[in-house]
């Protein structure tokens, strides 16, 4: 294989359409179809294929709040037999797994790493994962003088991958979002998340993520609504996992700025379960550190 080989995500055609479908079953939470399909696809290539079954190990903690899927993640991302770009995403994977569970400045090297190989392949999916990792790196230094700020080409590179990549485009998509969300473009974090949604329907991650532009947006009532469906159909399906309790801490602060402190309250008593206790360091910390500041837990 070439260096130039190996700065492609090219595969078979074989190949890329069970990625696709791996892809597409986990955005409609048929995790077990989509375990099926990345097995297949470890049969045509072990190292692609493990990386995309670590993938959906990693979705399984973020829709179920499945913290064993996500430590299985960061276990077997290490062995996964990957090269070229394809090892890049699994260095990116293992940053992500690495931030989630506390671990910053190893994460942040680990994405560092991978960013750098992306940043050398003209592929627009390349381009589109660096462009999350640069994106934030020139955000956090754009206030220097005379340093080049490429911020809007780099959102313009996530948009049109998250519109073309239909492995990615759940990777691209959600990032992009929260940068809008990080910029209070509320109402474009909406139509984003309104984009996700067309692309999978009631997903709901996706479903709280357009809940949070909607309270920002102070459209409480359809925010409130959202979350409320939200930690009944995760109750349903989890119990009491950390998306229902997310779904509790944002009807919190939904409530309390809608000036329903009766509700706000009625959600506030809930966090006196020892099972909210057991998950309160998982939840998002700047949600935490919003209701804290706020004396609102």
């Amino acid at each position: 294989m070439s260096f130039a080989d190996n700065l492609s995500f090219a595969l078979t055609p074989t190949q890329n359409a069970l990625a696709e479908q791996v892809t597409q079953k986990t955005m409609e939470l048929d995790y077990v179809e989509a375990f099926n399909l990345a097995r297949k696809l470890r049969l045509e290539n072990d190292g692609v294929g493990c990386l995309f079954q670590n993938i959906i190990h990693i979705s399984l903690y973020d829709d179920k709040g499945d913290t064993a899927s996500l430590k299985v993640a960061a276990k077997n991302l290490e062995s996964c037999k990957t090269d070229g770009l394809w090892d890049a995403l699994r260095n990116y994977e293992i940053g992500y797994v690495l931030l989630e569970t506390g671990h910053s400045v190893k994460g942040a090297m680990q994405t560092r790493s991978a960013a750098k190989m992306f940043e050398e392949s003209p592929e627009l999916e390349a381009q589109a994962f660096y462009a999350v990792y640069a994106y934030f790196v020139d955000n956090s230094l754009g206030w220097l003088p005379f340093k080049s700020d490429n911020r809007e080409s780099y959102l313009k590179t996530l948009d049109e991958a998250s519109l073309k990549s239909n492995r990615f485009w759940p990777l691209f998509l959600t990032p992009l979002i929260w940068i809008h969300y990080d910029r209070k473009d509320f109402q474009k974090g909406l139509e984003l998340a309104e984009r996700g949604l067309k692309k999978a329907p009631n997903h709901p991650i996706m479903l709280q993520i357009k809940a949070d532009m909607l309270y920002r947006l102070k459209r409480y009532d359809e925010a409130a609504g959202i979350y409320e469906q939200s930690a009944s159909k995760y109750m349903e399906r989890t119990g009491k996992s950390i998306r229902y309790w997310c779904s509790v801490l944002n009807l919190i602060r939904i409530y309390h700025d809608a000036g329903n402190d009766a509700k706000a309250e009625e959600q506030r008593k809930k966090l006196k379960d020892p099972e909210f206790e057991k998950q309160k360091n998982w939840m998002p910390e700047s949600l935490m550190d919003d209701l804290k500041g706020r004396n609102l837990i």
